[in-house]
């Protein structure tokens, strides 16, 4: 059968840091928010691994129509500049294209601007225009994400295996979680792979929050995802991720929060999410005798 090829090339300028764009791109959690191109396709991740010889497969469902399964894997990853991948599509067992993914990102002003290079060996004639519209949404779809994605970072000087136990811990994590003066009132927890944590935010002055975690990916000493709900079976207000990367037998977390709407995320900015946020990283790194 005669090949078709092609190189693609997207461009979008994003209205976010590059870290908070290259953790958009990455980030498991992250990418199931922005991946379906449509309104009427979800994506499932059945493995997600974003570091160089990481792979990842997602099966994009739309009812009625068979799911087209992407099998792809990270080839070159220097964070914030430029990352290269391979993806495989796929439906009913029958390869339709394989591809050559380049990322390169550049800051630009108060944001950051994406390039994407496709270079694309198709077994169909119309996978080009197919990759233009459903690649092209994806890359709508991030830069919508990226600009309403909050993101934390701390290098806590402590091992990663005790920095991830203090959070995984249901008897550790209430102890810690939240701003200086808050406490947690915990009606139940399991922080395993669909497990949630169901919890009041007490505030200094007594203001009560309820809080609803439910828990997605666990994978052990590397990441957890979770959304975030405005109390029991609430409204989901942010889909949520926490990575521990070893830096020299010190722990660098990172805390990125992609909240619901781009309102959220500017009231959020508004009332000081950030800095309470980092509070909360300094009050775990205290837990662990880091500070």
């Amino acid at each position: 059968m005669t090949g078709h090829f092609a190189t693609l090339t997207f461009e979008r300028a994003v209205a976010a840091p590059v870290a908070t764009l290259w953790q958009a791109w990455t980030a498991p959690a992250a990418r199931a928010v922005w991946a379906p191109p449509t309104a009427s396709a979800t994506v499932e991740f059945v493995e997600s691994d974003p570091q160089v010889g990481g792979r990842e497969v997602s099966l994009c469902k739309v009812a009625g129509q068979p799911d087209i399964r992407c099998d792809a894997g990270w080839l070159e990853m220097l964070p914030g500049q430029r990352s290269v991948g391979y993806e495989v599509i796929s439906a009913q067992g029958v390869t339709r294209s394989s591809a050559l993914v380049t990322a390169d990102f550049a800051a630009e002003g108060d944001g950051s601007r994406l390039v994407v290079t496709v270079q694309l060996s198709a077994l169909a004639e119309n996978m080009a225009q197919g990759y233009r519209q459903g690649f092209g949404a994806g890359l709508d779809n991030l830069a919508d994400v990226a600009a309403r994605t909050l993101l934390l970072q701390r290098v806590i000087r402590a091992p990663r295996a005790l920095v991830w136990g203090a959070w995984v811990n249901p008897e550790t994590l209430p102890h810690w979680w939240g701003p200086d003066g808050f406490s947690c009132r915990t009606k139940r927890i399991d922080l395993r792979s669909g497990g949630d944590w169901v919890f009041d935010m007490i505030a200094p002055d007594g203001t009560v929050f309820p809080n609803h975690h439910r828990y997605g990916e666990v994978r052990p000493m590397e990441r957890l995802g979770y959304a975030l709900l405005w109390g029991e079976n609430g409204p989901k207000h942010a889909d949520a991720w926490a990575a521990f990367e070893d830096i020299a037998g010190e722990t660098r977390v990172t805390l990125g929060m992609v909240m619901a709407t781009r309102e959220e995320f500017l009231n959020a900015r508004g009332f000081g999410a950030e800095a309470l946020g980092l509070q909360t990283l300094g009050k775990l790194a205290r837990f662990v005798g880091a500070d």
